[in-house]
């Protein structure tokens, strides 16, 4: 009997032993369950996971790390010839990832089911291939007849690039290491696993090995390495947050399914900005570079509509003209609706409440619905002033001018704020044919505006006013 209950307190002690929580934002452990992780302070993050046993040995051999030892050196004596970037061949894709892809490197890419991650790498490797680069494809989800047959709707089927359907990654690295490939691509990491660990692949333990062993790969060997990873509900990458910390570009495909253009967008780039967005358009052979996105979200050729108003976000360096609808309807439900796409739904209740104060609209009692044509997302507080124009204008009744566009940022006093680089957003909008544009009248003119009316406004009710007179 005492034999028994010694072993089930043996039994009871390992058992706490082996299991940790881990925090799926900042990838810290804690041996207790809570609420509120310790670390980062994120509520409801403590995930349970058992923590494996690695024989230090077999984890340094796997990962290198028993290698030479690096000297320490100047930062002046760093030699940066060996850096140079290696194109797609895709100038969106080279653009989001600030002008190619870095040596060494650690690329992850995310995105909705479908919306376009490996057409992309698939059609990107091909074209490298036939530039004499070598690549290898490693598909953990597919299998080879079935990336030949995806191969073949995008027109890449008779590529010479290298393909390896394996989900263990220790095959995969022995793999790469016999043949050396300059650009390696997993598809997804979420399948990739390592036999010595316990947890199932995609599990929160399985992911952070598996995204080291490859980050130490590709540091060592200079291997251009690309990690397709899949994404929860919520739109963030399935796993600990510790992924996103680990590579070296976290890049993020944005956009409708069922809508043909597709954006993506680098939150993370350790090569390059991370305000920089590539602009594609899904077609029967993959995804094609869009060289004029602008172009691409205003509606030409049709008459001037009520709610519609045309306005202009920069994404890095290029100035990105859209367009912003809006809806007024009476409604029939207790409670007014207030919906939003594409804008941040917050914002538009602020701007509804300035209208009421300061521009002397009462839509209190109405439905408001407010929309980013092409199914794009807009953060930048500059489309204030258009997204408030454009309430007004259905609200009225009053439609504007297609070749007018409204750039401003709105204060809670009702004031109409400057914004940056308003010279190359009104640049842009004059070689799209814009002829009139408000703006606000602080700050100085540009000189790029000849040929092109400009209306300077100080506040939300000049800008209703001059609406109004358009009646």
């Amino acid at each position: 009997m005492s034999c028994s209950i010694i072993y089930i307190v043996v039994m009871a002690n390992k058992a706490k032993k082996e299991i940790e929580y881990l925090c799926t934002e900042c990838g810290n452990t804690t041996p207790k369950w809570a609420g509120k992780c310790p670390f980062c302070g994120s509520w409801s993050t403590l995930k349970e996971h058992a923590v494996e046993h690695l024989e230090a040995e077999g984890r340094h051999g796997a990962r290198g790390l028993g290698g030479p030892v690096h000297k320490v050196v100047p930062l002046r004596d760093v030699a940066t010839e060996d850096t140079r970037r290696l194109s797609t061949a895709n100038m969106e894709f080279d653009r989001v990832l600030g002008g190619g892809l870095a040596p060494g490197s650690l690329v992850l890419i995310g995105g909705d089911p479908g919306i376009g991650k490996s057409t992309l790498v698939l059609s990107t490797l091909a074209t490298m291939t036939a530039a004499g680069v070598k690549t290898l494809y490693v598909s953990g989800e597919e299998s080879a007849v079935q990336v030949k047959l995806r191969s073949e709707r995008l027109n890449v089927g008779g590529s010479d690039m290298l393909l390896l359907c394996e989900t263990s990654l220790d095959k995969i690295l022995e793999q790469a290491k016999e043949i050396k490939p300059q650009v390696l691509v997993i598809d997804s990491i979420q399948t990739t696993f390592k036999s010595e660990l316990n947890g199932a692949p995609g599990s929160a333990t399985q992911l952070r090995e598996c995204t080291l062993d490859l980050m130490v790969f590709a540091k060592n060997t200079g291997c251009i390495t690309l990690v397709i990873g899949h994404v929860t509900k919520d739109g963030q990458i399935a796993g600990p947050r510790m992924l996103e910390h680990m590579v070296d570009t976290v890049a993020y495909f944005e956009g409708d399914r069922n809508h043909q253009y597709r954006l993506l967008r680098t939150i993370k780039n350790r090569f390059g900005a991370t305000d920089e967005i590539g602009v594609f358009e899904m077609t029967s052979h993959g995804l094609s570079p869009v060289a004029n996105p602008s172009r691409v979200f205003l509606q030409e050729g049709m008459p001037p509509a009520p709610g519609s108003v045309v306005c202009c976000t920069m994404e890095g360096s290029r100035a990105l003209l859209f367009e912003t609808q809006a809806l007024v309807n009476q409604t029939t439900y207790a409670v007014p609706q207030r919906v939003a796409a594409g804008i941040d739904a917050k914002r538009l209740t602020i701007i509804l409440a300035l209208l009421e104060k300061f521009g002397g609209i009462t839509i209190g009692a109405s439905d408001v619905f407010a929309t980013i044509a092409g199914g794009i997302k807009v953060n930048d507080t500059s489309s204030d002033l258009a997204l408030a124009l454009a309430v007004v204008s259905n609200h009225l009744g009053i439609p504007l001018s297609r070749q007018t566009i409204a750039i401003g940022e709105l204060g809670l006093s009702g004031e109409v704020r400057g914004v940056s680089l308003l010279d190359q957003r009104l640049k842009e909008a004059r070689r799209l044919g814009m002829t009139e544009a408000v703006v606000p009248a602080s700050g100085s003119l540009p000189e790029v505006t000849s040929g092109m009316h400009i209306k300077r406004v100080r506040t939300l009710g000049e800008a209703v006013a001059w609406i109004m007179d358009k009646k």
